[in-house]
């Protein structure tokens, strides 16, 4: 039997120019219960409270880009991944917060919501701020900080 050609994936994340020293690797292995996702990512910047890490948003977006304009560096990466047409935060784009701690942020996740055929040529996104849940279309989760294309 032949292994699918899709079965894993990953995205080298870099930062902008605000946030130069964001880097990271998120891979995505897909898995009979659905896609293993794993986020390690160094450089964030690090909160002013040394009792709580911050939280930044982390979603996979349509675009196929990591480039942008002088207004926002990655605009090539669009609005989260929304192929089935569900409201935030129900996109397959949406993914669970990163939470740094010490300038660092590991994260794995099980989805079931798309498979590596799905996201392959997008781009994963990592935003200055937490994700509301709840404000729509996007979580409400600011500006676009560090960018990688999923390959």
């Amino acid at each position: 039997m032949f292994k699918n050609i899709f079965s894993s994936a990953k995205a080298h994340i870099k930062g902008g120019k605000k946030y130069p020293k964001i880097d990271g690797i998120v891979t995505f292995k897909e898995t009979k219960d659905g896609v293993l996702i794993t986020a390690k990512v160094t450089g964030l910047p690090q909160s002013n409270n040394h009792c709580i890490g911050r939280f930044f948003g982390f979603h996979i977006h349509e675009g196929i880009s990591c480039i942008g304009n002088s207004s926002d560096e990655f605009a090539n990466a669009k609005s989260h991944l929304n192929t089935t047409n569900c409201a935030h935060p129900f996109h397959i784009g949406d993914l669970p917060p990163l939470i740094e701690n010490n300038g660092y942020a590991y994260m794995r996740v099980l989805v079931n919501k798309f498979k590596i055929k799905d996201i392959l040529g997008k781009v994963v996104i990592i935003h200055d701020l937490p994700d509301d849940f709840t404000s729509q279309p996007s979580g409400n989760s600011g500006t676009k900080v560090a960018c990688g294309r999923i390959e």
